[in-house]
């Protein structure tokens, strides 16, 4: 007895102690304008980053916190983040009283400034390395400049592509299987519907997934977590689009247990920033949520986004100098109207039914079921029997006759030729439509020479998911879960307009006998509008991953540690025999299954709990993209090699200052990415025997280095002027001489197979490596606020050609045009590096409270110097050979000179919004 009583007492003194060290702090949040409780703010413990959301009367509370200084912060969208310091005292429940949020009228930053550039909408077949990804910035100064600042110049955070990122809705991966990049344009124009997000920075944690290098965005679509309310909006621009409009409302929480969201859009532009560039875009949205109990909520989620948009080219030096930089050679006029002749179709929606759990104060457990199938479509045009209606086809600009050689190898330019063509291309330069008609109409056969049709792709995806996460102990969260996905494309090419003609001619006209025909099985086809020609294949693939993340808080450490898993597999079903490939064309190819594991951990280390230092360390293989493993899809069945998966490594430090009037981070990383997969498509000259050739490129092994410096501070210098600073410093380069395969129409193997690419120590492509930016914003009490922001931007390199640094390019070259010469050759192949700029953008808006409604505008001007800059480019690969290459080098332009894209000029967005 003695010793029980002994046992009780020893426990009890514990218990009190333990009480003893603790503390707790609690409060009400309300509107600042309304007076109003507010429900589902975030109140934030910085030094754990343990969080509460408020109450449905405001009100938060926050138990067993160790003693000592701590920083607290509350925040939600759309209002000012509130900073609190407060010392906690043992066994002491401090009351901060009421807490009142302004409305952060510079939000509207987040909902107006989604203006992606040409490239980051470009088409998913095409090979395009998208830049985007922050649709929507975190609070962190430098996430912000990244994403409204420098991505008017394609700016990628850490030089890293986006397929190395993570996106989700309510826990469905967004991520495609085909190139591993989400479809942005699947939530196009739903800005209101989808600001609840949360961004994790790099390899950093995430209670959703394992994540990549890239970072991580979870989009929240959950009734229940909207703020009651309406919202209609309207934004006129000059960027991709004129005019916008959307409409928002949102009735959650009901006694009844219900909760809804619907909101739609417009975008349109009769013409956008480039010439020609139209553009009409429909958005849906509605989220409903029934809440059962306490413990079971059952939610379901809707999305539709149309987007139909007119493309704009890129375009040579050449082409610039005669037409400037918003010059577009994909459209022209018919009856008087802009045509153009390659748009983007996207219509892919998508339903999420969602089961929410809370078996346990410490455990919440969400399900997802994902359903999307729709379609993408990329047009163009087919020809046969006829010239390229392009009207930049090399034939028709003046370099093709200053840079003529003739069958002798002797150079013979003809300045007079080349006036003529100069001046046609000024006088007319764009798509002649009604010639196009003119030719189809003079067939007598009546076949269409000239046809348009587009690269479609039918998507059917079927994803479903479980995360869990649990608290453990006061210290310790468990966050889990499972995922898996099935994926069927359909691609093919499909008529879209037989532009005068009656039909048109499923043939090669390349091709010899056999090989002449797309589908053996269906020998001399005529097709019509609507019908599938030229390719036809189905790609299967399934992914299985699952992650377990461990995190414990500490009251001067904090560190976790996780895991994933993860299963591709990937399966080709051609629909046609075609003539060239008749053995292995047609039915379904071998499965192809690749496993990965990943593993990564980090460390915050509070020295106060103002300033941090934060590690993390990461280390993962990763499938190929199906898109990878079979480089000749549209073909064959024919998969790379040996191909294995690709393993990438990361490792970064940072320290983090948190104070009411100085943030800031300075963030140093090195990344390592090896045995990665590119895939591209051209015509080459002087290829295959002697003749020029289309080839499929297959660049395997290929391993690059990203490392560099990320700055962001944010000061106040007083209670209405704020100052921020932020530098990108990096160095991305390849490390090795990956090999190059090709495979030439006709060719039952690769051609030149395992060449090597001299590419080591070349730049990568797609993004300034270095850039800065400074800004000063005054923010008035009476609602009205002013900013601007000047960015330097530099070290952006052109993407280079793979094929022209092997071998071939000397071995392959004509003697008797021109012997090799090593310093000519070493002068040709340099990686150009284009022109550092400086854009300055001016922001601000203002908000009035009437009658209980918010009416606010917000507006922008950027590039307001009207900078004309270069964001991105590539070589052409017609040349790959130095005599050929030679010959394009003699005259004032090159014929197969490298193509840019450019940036807008100056541009502008006004966004008026009532909030009722």
């Amino acid at each position: 007895m003695k010793k029980l009583v002994f046992i009780a007492v020893m426990l009890l003194q514990t218990m009190a102690v333990f009480a003893q060290q603790n503390a707790g702090i609690k409060g009400v949040v309300i509107d600042s304008k309304s007076k109003r409780p507010m429900q589902s703010v975030v109140v934030t413990l910085e030094s754990t980053k343990q969080s509460e959301l408020t109450k449905a009367d405001g009100t938060f509370e926050f138990t067993n916190i160790p003693t000592g200084s701590h920083y607290f912060s509350i925040s939600t969208v759309g209002y000012t983040t509130q900073y609190v310091e407060v010392e906690l005292s043992a066994g002491k429940m401090i009351d901060l009283g009421t807490i009142s949020l302004e409305e952060d009228i510079t939000s509207e930053q987040e909902l107006s400034l989604v203006t992606l550039t040409e490239n980051d909408l470009e088409d998913d077949n095409s090979g395009s390395e998208s830049t985007s990804g922050l649709l929507q910035a975190s609070r962190d100064a430098f996430q912000q400049a990244a994403a409204y600042n420098f991505g008017q110049a394609r700016f990628r955070i850490r030089g890293i592509d986006n397929e190395y990122s993570s996106v989700l809705i309510n826990g469905i991966q967004m991520n495609r299987l085909s190139d591993g990049r989400p479809q942005y344009a699947n939530w196009g124009g739903l800005n209101d519907a989808t600001r609840n997000q949360e961004f994790s920075d790099g390899t950093s944690p995430s209670d959703y997934t394992f994540g990549g290098t890239a970072g991580t965005q979870y989009i929240n679509t959950r009734a229940s977590n909207y703020r009651n309310g309406n919202r209609v909006s309207f934004l006129s621009t000059n960027t991709n689009y004129n005019f916008r409009v959307m409409g928002t409302t949102a009735v959650t929480n009901l006694p009844s247990g219900w909760s809804y969201v619907v909101s739609a859009g417009r975008r349109w532009a009769n013409e956008g920033h480039f010439e020609g560039t139209n553009y009409a875009a429909n958005s849906l949205f509605a989220s409903v949520e029934k809440r059962i109990n306490d413990k079971h909520s059952i939610g379901i989620t809707a999305m539709y986004a149309q987007n139909r948009r007119g493309k704009n080219s890129p375009n040579t030096q050449e082409v610039v100098d005669l037409k400037g930089f918003k010059y577009n050679s994909y459209w022209g006029h018919q009856e008087g109207e802009i045509r153009n002749s390659r748009f983007k179709d996207v219509e892919e929606p998508l339903t999420i039914v969602s089961h929410y759990w809370k078996p346990s104060e410490n455990v919440r457990v969400n399900t997802n079921f994902g359903y999307q199938t729709g379609k993408i479509g990329n047009s163009r045009f087919d020809y046969q029997f006829a010239d390229n209606p392009d009207p930049v086809y090399y034939k028709k600009l003046p370099s093709y006759w200053t840079t003529y050689f003739d069958g002798n190898n002797n150079y013979a330019p003809n300045q007079v030729a080349a006036d003529g063509l100069r001046d046609t291309f000024l006088a007319y330069g764009q798509v002649n439509w009604e010639d196009i008609y003119r030719i189809n109409n003079e067939n007598i056969a009546n076949d269409s020479r000239i046809v348009l049709y587009e690269d479609r792709t039918d998507d059917t995806t079927i994803t479903a998911n479980t995360n869990i996460l649990a608290k453990l102990s006061d210290n310790i969260v468990m966050n889990g879960g499972i995922n898996y996905i099935q994926s069927e494309s359909e691609n093919f090419k499909n008529l879209l307009d037989l532009l005068g003609g009656v039909t048109f001619n499923n043939d090669n006209t390349f091709g010899v006998g056999i090989s002449r025909y797309n589908d053996v099985n269906n020998p001399n086809q005529k097709v019509y509008v609507g019908d599938k020609y030229g390719y036809h294949y189905t790609m299967i693939s399934t992914k299985l991953d699952a992650f377990t993340q461990f995190k414990f808080n500490y009251k001067k450490v904090d560190f976790y540690l996780a895991q994933s898993f993860a299963k591709n597999t990937y399966q080709r079903e051609g629909h046609y025999k075609n003539g060239y490939y008749s053995t292995n064309s047609y039915g379904k190819s071998d499965k192809y299954s690749f496993d990965n594991f990943g593993f990564k951990g980090g460390l915050t280390y509070k020295i106060t709990g103002n300033h941090l230092l934060s590690a993390n360390a990461y280390y993962m293989t990763k499938a190929p993209n199906s898109k990878d493993v079979f480089p000749y899809q549209r073909q064959n069945n024919v998969s790379i090699p040996n191909i294995t998966n690709e393993t990438q490594s990361s490792i970064d430090a940072s320290y983090i200052i948190r104070m009411p009037s100085l943030k800031g981070r300075i963030t140093g990383f090195y990344n390592e990415t090896k045995n990665s997969t590119d895939v591209a498509f051209y015509y080459a000259d002087e290829i295959s025997s002697g003749n020029g050739a289309f080839v499929t490129e297959a660049v395997t092994g290929i391993n690059y280095r990203n490392v560099g410096l990320e700055v962001g501070l944010e000061y106040n210098i007083t209670k209405t002027i704020k100052a921020t600073a932020v530098a990108a410093l990096g160095d991305y380069f390849y490390t090795n001489n990956p090999n190059v395969s090709l495979l030439t129409d006709g060719a039952t193997t690769s051609l030149n197979t395992d060449k090597i690419s001299k590419l080591k120590g070349y730049k990568v492509a797609g993004t300034p490596q270095e850039a800065y930016s400074i800004g000063l914003e005054y923010r008035d009490p009476k609602f009205w606020w002013i900013g601007a922001n000047a960015n330097y931007m530099a070290q952006n390199y052109l993407d280079v050609g793979s094929y022209a640094r092997t071998n071939d390019f000397i071995t392959k070259s004509d003697p008797a045009v021109i012997l090799y010469d090593a310093d000519l050759a070493h002068e040709y192949l340099k990686q150009e590096e284009f022109k550092s700029f400086m854009l300055v953008n001016i922001i601000g808006g203002k908000s009035w409270r009437i009658k209980g409604k918010t009416l606010g505008l917000f507006a922008n001007i950027n590039n307001v110097l009207n900078t004309t800059y270069k964001t991105g480019g590539f070589e052409q690969s017609r040349n790959p050979t130095f005599s050929e290459l030679y010959k394009d080098h003699q005259g004032p332009s090159r014929s197969f000179g490298n193509k840019y894209f450019y940036g807008y000029g100056r541009t502008f967005m006004v966004n008026l919004y009532l909030n009722f």
